[in-house]
């Protein structure tokens, strides 16, 4: 057995009378047994496949981010290739390393790090369901599922392991949440949280040049596929759908040289994309039982969401918008304001203006639908915090200081309580000490950020409701079992 010691964290739970439940943290795969099973799955040759795949056959930059490191300097300048992450897991701290490969280990170090139960994401597992190769795709998932499901069996009363679904098309995605859940017995999932598409004019114009102009596929707006069976599917299965994607290599987040520039918001971007698109795309109205979770960017992203929603309804609503009709402008009012004020600004050019930007009297086109709300079928303000507070929930790191807006009821919109829910992110760079984890999101309550009753549902209310929320009997077996009926009865 590992010599374990007093810690902070142990000290923090110690104190708490209800236990703390960790919805992010992560396992670092011993890569010989995912690939063995990738082997047997795949059969002879997959393997080199995969590993070549990995880093070459992604869409867009971000196979060429984690083949970053093969190039030189002048390579990676004038391919332009986002610099990946790196020096990424622990090492100086040794036994952290080994407890994120090991599952007897990371088991009897769980109430060092102040931890009741932890569901547990995969590091390179993160990847498979965004590998183009369909065979290479499905056969990875497939494997780190299996994996992952085997190791972590004997000790499901503290730790659960979650299964990783493609996304590429609904029916990849069926069959893996069929598997993963009747097959194999696990009921977390992970779904890829965006797919990136060729454009097919440039497919069509430049077939070479096509893997680096895309398009962000959501599922739920302007997709060629229609995914609501997969939504249906976890309904069935009683599972959340969880997302885990990155953000790096979109937009601005582009740098060959400084990945802190990349890294930062990155996780928060991917999330925000596929959360607009389930609320715009009219998924939590149509599927009213479903709980979403985005892992480890934070809850301030979604305040923010939230509120500019509500923002953009007031203005934008369909009566709102006959504020900016132009068949509702009073050209005669126009025009008699601009002979009264306009001076040597308008003298001599009032005929041109039916033709000009801006201030015109000419109609311009819009959309056949002009109510970008209309999937969600909302008719009054209520309708958004009742279509976004209950669905949605957000990972937040135990060291983010914005974990807090998730509780200001004072600036969030209908006095509203976001779902933030605790993510250690232990196994990787951001917790350079296992044991510190639940210390540090404790400070929030120390410093008189947030209040111990706040505190207690970032660590155990949210979690409970996000998980249980789809599926009751989810913490069946686990230590905190008895705790959660308790609450649940409450």
């Amino acid at each position: 057995m590992a010599k374990t010691h007093a810690s902070k964290s142990a000290a923090v739970r110690a104190r708490l009378s209800h236990p703390v439940i960790d919805s992010d943290g992560h396992t670092v795969e011993f890569e010989p047994g995912v690939m063995e099973r990738l082997q047997a799955i795949g059969g002879p040759g997959i393997v080199e496949r995969y590993k070549t795949k990995r880093t070459d056959g992604m869409m867009s930059g971000l196979g060429g981010m984690l083949n970053w490191h093969r190039l030189s300097p002048e390579e990676q300048r004038v391919q332009h290739v986002t610099v990946p992450p790196w020096w990424a897991l622990p090492a100086k701290n040794t036994l952290d390393r080994a407890t994120s490969m090991l599952p007897q280990l990371l088991y009897e170090r769980l109430d060092e790090m102040g931890i009741d139960v932890s569901v547990l994401y995969p590091t390179f597992g993160l990847l498979a369901p965004h590998l183009d190769d369909e065979e290479i795709r499905r056969a990875s998932c497939r494997a780190f599922n299996t994996y992952h499901a085997d190791i972590f069996r004997e000790y499901g009363d503290r730790l659960i392991p979650v299964a990783v679904i493609p996304m590429h098309t609904p029916q990849e995605a069926l069959e893996e949440l069929d598997y993963a859940v009747n097959t194999l017995g696990m009921k977390t999932v992970m779904l890829a949280g965006h797919v990136l598409r060729p454009i097919p004019e440039v497919v069509r114009m430049a077939p070479e040049a096509a893997r680096f102009a895309y398009w962000l596929d959501t599922f739920c707006l302007d997709s060629d596929y229609n995914y609501d069976a997969v939504w249906a599917k976890c309904v069935e299965l009683k599972v959340a759908p969880t997302f885990h994607s990155v953000g790096m290599g979109w937009g601005s987040r582009t740098s060959t040289s400084t990945y802190m520039y990349n890294h930062i918001g990155h996780f928060g971007a991917a999330g925000e994309a596929l959360c607009k698109a389930l609320f715009f795309g009219g998924v939590t109205q149509r599927f009213p039982t479903l709980k979403f979770a985005f892992l480890e960017g934070g809850v301030s992203w979604g305040a923010d969401l939230y509120a500019a929603l509500l923002a953009r309804w007031d203005k934008r609503n369909p009566d709102a918008l006959e504020n900016y009709n132009p068949a509702n402008l009073n050209v005669e009012q126009l025009l008699d304001l601009c002979q009264r004020y306009g001076g040597r600004v308008t003298e001599g050019k009032l005929d041109l203006l039916a033709n000009a930007s801006g201030a015109t009297i000419n109609t311009k086109s819009a959309p056949e639908q002009k109510n970008d709300f209309w999937r969600c079928g909302i008719t009054k303000r209520e309708d958004i915090r009742d279509l976004f507070v209950p669905h949605f929930y957000f990972g937040c790191e135990a060291d983010d200081p914005m974990n807090a807006t998730a509780f200001n009821t004072t600036a969030n919109p209908f006095g509203a309580k976001l779902g933030a829910v605790y993510s250690s992110d232990i196994g990787h760079w951001d917790v350079p000490d296992m044991t510190e984890v639940t210390e540090e999101a404790y400070e929030l309550v120390e410093h008189g950020v947030i209040t111990e009753e706040q505190f207690r549902d970032f660590v155990f209310t949210n979690p409970t409701t996000l998980w249980t929320g789809m599926n009751p009997n989810f913490f069946r077996g686990t230590v905190v079992e008895q705790q959660v009926n308790r609450l649940l009865a409450s």
